[in-house]
């Protein structure tokens, strides 16, 4: 399972407008500049983000972005469709599109069981959590695990 630069960026941007919500729109330049992201990219992210509903843009001189709902309303999985789309895909389908037959029968509990689980994490955890530095104790207790932090 791999988390993509765009989905990457995403939260960290949505994150960065979430902890800086009382300050008025944000411009685009201010974030990549904070979260060290290629300006550029972020502006297609910010557009992407914008047509899924998370943020709002204004143009002008007081302008820039800023979400959309509140940030307790925005999950990562939210973020993470935006620009992504489906959290989990094989071969760029949905798990629940495939078929197989023989000894590979297996596989299409397997990828629905790995979808069931990556949704519980991101769709547990909201903006307004990252943001309090206040991941919920499922989370943490995963991350906990001294194998999580290992790479086999």
């Amino acid at each position: 399972m791999r988390i993509s630069a765009r989905a990457d960026y995403a939260v960290r941007a949505v994150l960065e407008l979430a902890v800086r919500q009382d300050d008025g729109p944000v411009k685009a330049e201010e974030i990549a500049a904070v979260q060290d992201i290629p300006h550029k990219f972020l502006e297609g992210i910010l557009g992407d983000l914008r047509r899924a509903g998370i943020v709002d843009s204004r143009r002008g001189g007081g302008g820039g972005y800023r979400l959309a709902r509140p940030a307790a309303a925005i999950t990562v999985a939210d973020v993470v469709r935006g620009v992504d789309g489906p959290i989990v895909s094989v071969r760029g389908e949905r798990p629940t599109e495939l078929s197989y037959t023989g000894t590979a029968q297996p596989l299409l509990p397997l990828w629905i069981a790995l979808r069931a689980n990556v949704r519980r994490i991101l769709e547990g955890v909201t903006i307004a959590d990252l943001a309090a530095d206040a991941l919920p104790e499922p989370v943490r207790e995963l991350a906990a695990e001294p194998g999580a932090w290992e790479n086999p």
